[in-house]
């Protein structure tokens, strides 16, 4: 099982390593989570220099990928030669976005029929692309997440691991990261937004048969 967080330069901290930090909760052989990167390297909005551990060819191949936020979000959808490489299709893929991330999956054509959330920044951006937005921290529709906020990353990844692994393997998953004092309340909450949606599922079908 391979998660791939796509992770661009100018991306938010929070957004691609608080996810890959839960979902790495899932200590499984066969269960991989990885950076997907357009570069061998890239730099974070504070200066953070991380080395891909995926190709952005792998994501595509993967069976679930996050994209996460970042100042130039709006530089790498007018990009084609970045855009072209993403080949995201959620009858065989989990697909999960974050604040500027939702931008990505809206100009891949992949958010015309359902609302999506975002950040305070993008959200004119994503509603220029036709997007409904919702005031709410997150929402998934099938195969297709978004969250708004750069705290709301644990709840694509708690998202991704209950669809692939089960509701409790996500709530263990939680459990481990939230404050002492406060971790049956987080959960209770986190749990509260991403349970709705799980009765509203399509299978899918592992990209390593598909292919």
């Amino acid at each position: 099982m391979h998660i791939a967080i796509l992770t661009f330069d100018g991306y938010n901290e929070l957004d691609s390593l608080i996810a890959l930090g839960v979902l790495n909760r899932v200590k499984k052989p066969d269960w991989r989570v990885s950076l997907a990167c357009p570069t061998a390297r890239v730099t974070s909005m504070n200066g953070v220099v991380i080395e891909a551990q995926a190709t952005l060819e792998e994501a595509s191949r993967a069976d679930a990928v996050l994209i996460g936020s970042g100042m130039l979000t709006r530089d790498i959808v007018a990009n084609s030669q970045i855009m072209d490489r993403l080949k995201l299709d959620p009858s065989r893929q989990l697909l999960g976005a974050q604040c500027s991330g939702t931008l990505i999956l809206a100009k891949l054509g992949l958010l015309d029929t359902i609302p999506a959330c975002t950040d305070l920044t993008t959200r004119p951006w994503v509603k220029e692309a036709g997007v409904r937005v919702l005031e709410q921290p997150f929402f998934a529709r099938g195969n297709i997440a978004t969250a708004g906020g750069c705290l709301a990353s644990p709840y694509l990844a708690a998202w991704v691991i209950a669809r692939l692994e089960g509701p409790q393997a996500a709530q263990d998953a939680l459990h481990y990261v939230a404050p002492v004092g406060e971790k049956e309340s987080y959960v209770t909450r986190s749990m509260a937004h991403i349970l709705p949606s799980l009765a509203d599922t399509t299978p899918v079908r592992s990209p390593a048969l598909s292919a």
